[in-house]
């Protein structure tokens, strides 16, 4: 079945990590981004999903950082203002745990990254739909895609997806 990221109910997120100054967690999320996948129970392995990114939407929770990320010094939001990933494949146990490989594009470059990712969820909404819950994670180097975020250049992504069956 194909689904829609369901982002214009809030029941969706794509959110980060990172040691600030090495010396806490700084974290945050970015509030625009839209996506499809298709998961199939019977076959995981033939399931896709393709994601974009507004990369000027990050929000730490503090203006002048986020003003600082999306500077050429970082992000460029300017020069790259979306990324995107979009999966090559998908492995699947009997538990419901999957790996997502897929290319992920940032900041210009794009790499093959890894998500280890699970279903949360399948089934009947309220409103007469059927909706269908993931969640993932991925460490990313931000040095893989021409970023260096010192002390450390290590991101934690988490990604909550809920999608709506087309």
């Amino acid at each position: 079945a194909n689904y829609v990221v369901d982002t214009k109910g809030g029941h969706a997120a794509i959110a980060f990590k990172f040691k600030h100054l090495g010396l806490a967690w700084l974290s945050g999320e970015f509030k625009d981004f839209d996506g499809v996948f298709s998961y199939d129970e019977a076959d995981p392995g033939a399931s896709t999903v393709a994601i974009n990114i507004r990369v000027a939407s990050i929000d730490s929770n503090h203006a002048e950082r986020d003003k600082h990320m999306r500077s050429e010094k970082f992000l460029d939001t300017d020069s790259f203002p979306e990324a995107s990933f979009v999966s090559k494949s998908v492995s699947a146990n009997d538990d419901g745990e999957m790996i997502v490989v897929g290319d992920l594009t940032l900041h210009g470059v794009t790499k093959e990254v890894s998500i280890d990712a699970r279903v949360v969820g399948m089934g009947d909404d309220p409103w007469g739909g059927y909706r269908a819950g993931f969640e993932g994670s991925t460490t990313l180097n931000t040095l893989d895609f021409g970023m260096e975020f010192p002390p450390t250049n290590t991101i934690h992504m988490e990604l909550l997806l809920e999608g709506i069956r087309q």
